[in-house]
Formats: structure tokens, C-alpha cells, sequence
């Protein structure tokens, strides 16, 4: 890395080899779009040669630093891909306003609230806090585990057994 952070172009290409996988499994695992990976892949390894200098070895390894960089570019890309969908929905919700009864579409989503919760409640307790964490605070299966200190397969089998079992409580058809 001190060699990269020096403009060493060899350097660099090692570096870049023994590491791009890793940036795009984890970047295309956050935007969970190829495309999009692919680039946000390219960005982060810029920045990798661009930031070189920035790198301390006694706050962690290369790979945890390149990670670092990877995932909050993944993240970025994520929220600006959010907020330019939510600008264009907004949008056009004010060209495209059509009139509608309040009070019945506020009873159908407590409706559809009550369900959820009631249904929630049918699983069990490993499944309920998994789902909860990944879908209500955004947690990723690894994140999950971590915080549950439960294993990863654990909570993957957990997480998918519960949402069969919410899906078939909602009565949603595949």
C-alpha cells in the first residue's frame, strides 16, 4: 500500500487484482444491480489510488480499509439512487394527483398493519427478531447474525422459513 500511496503503477495493479473481486462481491451485494456494481467497483478502486496516501496499517488491514471505501460508496449509490427515485415520485404525485378517500385508505393500511403485526406474531421468536431487524432497521443477513449472535446459516434457514410463513398468513399468492 505505501507503494501505491508513492504512484507505483505495479504496485497498484497487484493490488488491484488481489482485491477487486472482493470490492465487487460486496458492492454488488449492497446495490444488488450489475451494472451498477461494476461501476461503483471502478469508483472505489480510484479512490483506492486516489486515497493511498490515507491508509494507516495500525487502524487495520488493507482489506478492511478497501472495504470500508467499497461499502460506503455501495451505500451512496444506493441512497442517491433512492432519493432521485423518490424526487421522480414526488414529482409525479403532484402532476398526477387524483382524488381518493383518505378515511378508507387510512383504514385499509391499519387493516393491513394489524395483519402484519398479528402475523408477526405467528413466528417464532429467532424468526421474528430477524425479520424485524433486516426489513423494519435495514440489517443485512450478516449484520442480523451478528446482532442476534446467531450464526449466519441460522438466521439465512430463520429469515426465509419466517417470511414463507408471513407470506402464507397474508394470504399472498406467488
Amino acid at each position: 500500500m505505501a507503494q501505491v500511496a508513492c504512484g507505483d503503477k505495479d504496485a497498484f495493479s497487484r493490488l488491484y487484482d488481489a482485491v477487486t473481486s472482493m470490492v465487487f462481491g460486496l458492492v454488488v451485494r449492497v446495490v444488488r444491480d450489475r451494472a451498477q456494481s461494476e461501476e461503483v467497483t471502478q469508483e472505489v478502486m480510484i479512490d483506492v489510488w486516489r486515497q493511498a496516501a490515507r491508509y494507516r496499517p495500525d487502524q487495520g488491514s488493507v482489506m478492511t480499509w478497501i472495504a470500508m471505501l467499497a461499502h460506503r460508496r455501495a451505500v451512496d449509490r444506493v441512497r442517491s439512487a433512492q432519493a432521485a427515485a423518490n424526487r421522480d415520485h414526488d414529482h409525479g404525485l403532484r402532476e398526477n394527483t387524483r382524488p381518493y378517500d383518505e378515511v378508507a385508505e387510512h383504514v385499509e393500511t391499519r387493516l393491513e398493519s394489524e395483519q402484519v403485526r398479528r402475523c408477526l406474531q405467528g413466528l417464532t421468536e429467532l424468526q421474528r427478531q430477524a425479520v424485524t431487524l433486516a426489513y423494519y432497521q435495514g440489517l443485512t443477513y450478516r449484520e442480523v447474525a451478528e446482532t442476534l449472535k446467531t450464526p449466519l446459516p441460522t438466521i439465512k434457514t430463520r429469515m426465509r422459513d419466517g417470511l414463507i410463513r408471513l407470506r402464507d398468513c397474508m394470504g399472498v399468492t406467488t
